[in-house]
C-alpha cells in the first residue's frame, strides 16, 4: 500500500514539506488543502448523524423496534472505536494516504449493502461495516500534526473540525426532509455520492505527510505501552473523550426525547438536533483563533467549564418544571461551544505526546473517545423510557462532563509536577 504514491510525487511532496504555505489545490505534491482536510473529516461526520431522523421508519420498514435500530448508533460507533486502535499504527507503518483510501473504498461498498439490506441484522452488519469511514476523523487531525507544531497543529484542528461542524449542523434537518419525501434510503444514497467524491478528492489532494514510518506493523504495537503509561497522554485523550461522551449520549438519547418526549416531526427534530453543531462550530473558530495565544490546556479547562454550565443550567431548568423542546436543545448549543474549545486543543495535546507516534496516539485515543461514546450513546438510550422525560439525560451529560474538567485538571497539575522536578 506504501506505493500508491508514486516516487517522483514522493520525493516532490518531501521537497514541499518544508515550506508549509506552498498548498496547492488537487496537487498532491504539497501539503493537502485545508478545505479537502474538512471535506473528509466532515463525511466522517455526516455519516454518523444524518440518518437519526429516519430510525423511527426505518424501525417500521424492517418490522422491528426502535431499540433495535437504535442499535445503528452504538455498533457504529463500537466499531469506529475498534478500527482506530489498528488505523493508528496502520497509517504510522503504511502512511496517511493509501489507508484513508481504503478506508473509503470500504465505505462505499458498505453503503451499497445497507441500501441493499433485506432485514435489520444485514443492515447493521452494513452499518458497522461504513465505520471505516472513521479514517478520516482519525488521520486528518494526524495530517495537521505531521505538518505542524503543537500549538499550530491545535490551531490548523480547530480550523478543520469549525468548518467541519456546519455539516452535523444541517444534515440532521436535510436526512429528515429527505425522510419525509423519499424515505429512510435516500440518506444512504447521499452518502453513495458523496463517498465517491471523497475518494477522488483523496487520490487528487491528499499526498503522503508520513515523513517517519516505523519499520513494522508488530513495531507500532509495541510502542502502545510508550503512550499508556504516560499520564499526560491520558488526561488529554480522558478530557476528549468525556468533553464528546457529552455528545455522544446526547446522539443516544436525544432522538427519543424529541420524538417521544416533545413529540416532533422528523423534519423538526432535524432542525433542531443540529444545535450542537451550531456551538461547535463557533467554538472551533475560538479554538482556531486562539490555540496559540493562550495555549492548549488554557483551552481545554476553559471548554471544559463552559461544557458543564451549559449541561448544568438545562438540568436546572427541566428540574424546576420549566423544560421544553426550546430549552432542550437550545442549551445543547453551549455544550457545542466546550466541545469545540476542547477538542481540537486535546487532541492536538495528545498528539504532541510523543510525535514519533502521532497516528497511532491519534487511532489509540480516538478509539478511546469513541468506544467510551458508543457505550454512553447505548447507556443514553436504555435509561429513557416511558414517563422518564429528558432528565437522566441530563443528569447521565453532567456527571461526564464533570468528569472532562477532571482530567485536564490531572494534565495541569502532572505538568506543575515535571516542571517542580
Amino acid at each position: 500500500m506504501a506505493q500508491m504514491l508514486d516516487k517522483p510525487a514522493r520525493r516532490a511532496y518531501g521537497r514541499n514539506m518544508a515550506v508549509a504555505n506552498e498548498t496547492i489545490f488537487l496537487d498532491r505534491g504539497t501539503p493537502p488543502h485545508i478545505g479537502t482536510l474538512v471535506l473528509i473529516t466532515g463525511m466522517s461526520a455526516m455519516v454518523m448523524n444524518m440518518f437519526l431522523p429516519s430510525l423511527p421508519n426505518m424501525a417500521a420498514y424492517f418490522g422491528t423496534e426502535y431499540r433495535v435500530m437504535q442499535l445503528s448508533v452504538a455498533l457504529y460507533l463500537g466499531t469506529v472505536g475498534v478500527l482506530q486502535i489498528i488505523i493508528g499504527p496502520l497509517s504510522d507503518r503504511f502512511g496517511r494516504r493509501p489507508v484513508l483510501l481504503w478506508g473509503i473504498a470500504i465505505f462505499i461498498v458498505a453503503t451499497l449493502g445497507c441500501l441493499l439490506a433485506p432485514n435489520a441484522g444485514v443492515f447493521l452488519f452494513f452499518r458497522m461495516m461504513q465505520a471505516t469511514v472513521s479514517v478520516a476523523m482519525v488521520l486528518t487531525r494526524a495530517i495537521a500534526r505531521d505538518i505542524s507544531e503543537q500549538e499550530q497543529a491545535a490551531s490548523m484542528i480547530g480550523y478543520i473540525t469549525m468548518g467541519m461542524a456546519v455539516i452535523p449542523m444541517i444534515t440532521p434537518a436535510l436526512g429528515g426532509i429527505l425522510d419525509e419525501i423519499f424515505g429512510w434510503k435516500a440518506s444512504f444514497l447521499v452518502f453513495l455520492g458523496l463517498g465517491l467524491l471523497t475518494f477522488w478528492l483523496i487520490w487528487a489532494d491528499v499526498g503522503e505527510t508520513n515523513r517517519q514510518r516505523s519499520a513494522s506493523f508488530a513495531q507500532q504495537f509495541r510502542q502502545y505501552p510508550e503512550l499508556l503509561l504516560s499520564p499526560r497522554f491520558w488526561g488529554y485523550s480522558l478530557a476528549a473523550a468525556f468533553a464528546s461522551g457529552t455528545f455522544f449520549a446526547y446522539l443516544g438519547g436525544a432522538p427519543y426525547v424529541g420524538t417521544q418526549v416533545f413529540g416532533l416531526s422528523p423534519t423538526r427534530l432535524g432542525i433542531l438536533f443540529g444545535a450542537p453543531g451550531l456551538g461547535y462550530m463557533f467554538g472551533n473558530f475560538l479554538s482556531g483563533r486562539y490555540s496559540t495565544m493562550f495555549g492548549i490546556n488554557r483551552m481545554v479547562l476553559t471548554g471544559s467549564m463552559v461544557t458543564l454550565s451549559g449541561v448544568a443550567v438545562s438540568l436546572v431548568v427541566f428540574w424546576l418544571g420549566h423544560g421544553s423542546a426550546l430549552s432542550f436543545f437550545g442549551f445543547m448549543i453551549i455544550m457545542g461551544i466546550g466541545n469545540g474549545l476542547v477538542l481540537p486543543n486535546a487532541n492536538a495535546g495528545m498528539l504532541s505526546v510523543r510525535p514519533h507516534l502521532a497516528g497511532t496516539a491519534s487511532g489509540l485515543g480516538g478509539a478511546i473517545m469513541v468506544g467510551g461514546g458508543a457505550a454512553l450513546s447505548a447507556y443514553a438510550g436504555s435509561l429513557l423510557g416511558e414517563g422518564s422525560g429528558a432528565l437522566p439525560l441530563l443528569v447521565l451529560m453532567l456527571v461526564v462532563s464533570i468528569l472532562s474538567l477532571a482530567s485536564i485538571l490531572l494534565v495541569i497539575w502532572r505538568e506543575k509536577a515535571i516542571r517542580i522536578a
